[in-house]
């Protein structure tokens, strides 16, 4: 399939949120508190003149993708962006054309499209500074043989996750990194 069919079978997003089993209430958190910078008009206005439309790739049980999709879903409610949610696991066709580091499936992944469905920019899984933090909280785990890193694993995910929802620093990383890309 070429884009513009995974965009076609792409779910709206507000009816993926909805049907979402994992993370929904953190994911409305940040939905109901991020703001769009009132200072990035400039930016917005030169983005709806490029009519794009946005292929997310994700999954409601990825933190990354809880702490990225809202923050993605405002800044194309404010770009006149439209957006699908593609599930990772049902279409691996799709993310494995999109493999970080050339291996790993992680997400989410954005794809913005042009109105011919030609590829304009690819985002993802992580900002630049939200990847170091979750290195930096990895690089703290015992080895996976020690009988204590399941248990350590659970409690890196669950601080991560609280930092996620909580620190809107990370939400302007995200934003501003997306940003980035898009003006490339």
């Amino acid at each position: 399939m070429n884009l513009e069919q995974w965009f076609q079978k792409g779910i709206p997003a507000q009816e993926y949120i909805r049907s979402m089993q994992n993370h929904q209430e953190s994911t409305m958190k940040i939905l109901e508190q991020f703001q769009v910078p009132s200072k990035d008009e400039a930016f917005f206005s030169v983005l709806r003149q490029e009519n794009l439309r946005v292929i997310v790739i994700t999954e409601d049980w990825c933190g990354d993708a809880m702490l990225n999709v809202p923050i993605l879903l405002k800044l194309a409610e404010e770009a006149g962006i439209e957006v699908r949610m593609i599930l990772r696991d049902q279409n691996l066709e799709l993310i494995d054309q999109y493999l970080t580091n050339g291996k790993s499936r992680a997400i989410p992944i954005f794809v913005f499209i042009d109105q011919e469905g030609q590829e304009r920019a690819v985002w993802g899984p992580r900002a630049e500074s939200i990847q170091t933090y979750v290195d930096g909280m990895r690089a703290q785990l015992p080895p996976k043989e020690d009988e204590q890193f399941e248990e350590q694993q659970k409690e890196m995910y669950a601080k991560m996750m609280e930092k996620y929802t909580a620190d809107n620093s990370f939400w302007a990383d995200v934003y501003e990194s997306i940003k980035t890309r898009l003006q490339k």
